[in-house]
């Protein structure tokens, strides 16, 4: 296999959550949540190695449509979707996983000028890398092992790429609210740069049974995907979470348009995370995921709000999911107050 420069630079760096997330930014994120009316721990903790693994059988489930639902939108208009990119376009993945969606927008592109992998699970990061250098040994490979919603620092070679594409599959800007989803394309728009292009998976709202048996498949992948996080946090920070003392639970809440991800405690326990004691009353539930659904028009309107325009959107054959093309304006100026 000819060398790549790009992706032996980055492999000198260490991968691991601990250098995704600052250590005592994470253990404050997950405290805070943890204190709140509705505890919550941030869905960053679901991606340690066993987590990924996991997401990856998820995504093979039947009842779990986004998946192939994205896929379906990436084969049917890959040259659709290079058409309406255009030539020479340096890619920013954000959320890399596995990469099959990546290797699919790859082959549609043809003469893409390089890449960036941003993964915050270390392992499949290095493993995605790889296979990509490996299937496009003249592509400029470059992994960074980061927690994408804060501000990314990129190679001078994807500094000085003058025709910046960020490709977010997954639906993954749905785990945002609303508000948080704005703050974090605003954060794309700058770092693709004025005439760059965001390509972004968004899920489309459907009925209660369809949303909820996708987070609740009957094989239960992802009630251990969901439980699985409090053994990452255990490791982290100390825990002493006694995961059999959890149950899943996924709930549509149609008044916020969002599926939402819960760990429902089964007893009263008291449980120290980071030093800090806990109680939970049997029924309690730990929220761990908030996932919006998006009508094109309401996903435009926040591609707006963040300086973005609407090109086009593309749809899954069954019109479960969209795909869509933003191009980034100028910086909007602040009025003082």
């Amino acid at each position: 296999m000819p060398s790549n420069p790009g992706l032996v630079e980055a492999r000198r760096s260490d991968v691991s959550l601990a250098h995704a997330t600052r250590p005592s930014s994470l253990l404050r994120e997950v405290l805070e949540g943890l204190r709140s009316e509705q505890p919550t721990l941030p869905a960053k903790l679901f991606y340690d190695e066993a987590g990924s693994r996991i997401y990856d059988e998820i995504t093979a489930l039947e009842e779990y449509y986004p998946y192939a639902a994205e896929v379906d939108v990436l084969n049917r208009h890959g040259p659709d979707i290079a058409r309406a990119v255009g030539p020479g376009r340096f890619v920013i993945e954000y959320g890399a996983g596995s990469s099959v969606k990546t290797r699919l927008l790859l082959d549609a592109l043809h003469d893409c000028a390089g890449i960036v992998l941003v993964d915050i699970s270390g392992e499949h990061l290095e493993a995605a890398a790889a296979g990509l250098a490996q299937r496009y040994p003249w592509l400029p490979v470059e992994p960074i092992c980061a927690d994408f919603s804060q501000p990314l620092e990129l190679s001078e070679r994807a500094v000085r790429a003058p025709d910046r594409l960020a490709f977010f599959p997954g639906s993954t800007i749905g785990n945002f609210d609303p508000p948080d989803a704005v703050a974090l394309l605003g954060g794309i728009r700058e770092l693709v740069g004025s005439g760059g292009h965001l390509l972004v998976g968004v899920d489309i709202p459907k009925d209660r049974a369809t949303l909820e048996l996708a987070y609740d498949d009957p094989s239960g992948v992802t009630a251990r995907f969901n439980l699985n996080m409090l053994t990452h946090v255990n490791r982290l920070f100390d825990g002493d979470f006694d995961v059999a003392s959890f149950d899943h639970e996924a709930r549509w809440n149609e008044a916020q348009s969002r599926i939402e991800m819960h760990l429902r405690c089964l007893r009263d326990l008291q449980v120290t995370v980071g030093g800090e004691r806990f109680g939970f009353a049997r029924g309690q539930t730990i929220r761990t995921e908030c996932s919006y659904k998006f009508s094109p028009e309401v996903f435009r309107s926040l591609g707006r709000d963040a300086g973005f325009e609407p090109v086009t959107a593309w749809f899954d054959a069954a019109r479960r999911y969209t795909v869509h093309l933003l191009r980034a304006g100028r910086a909007r100026v602040q009025s003082g107050g």
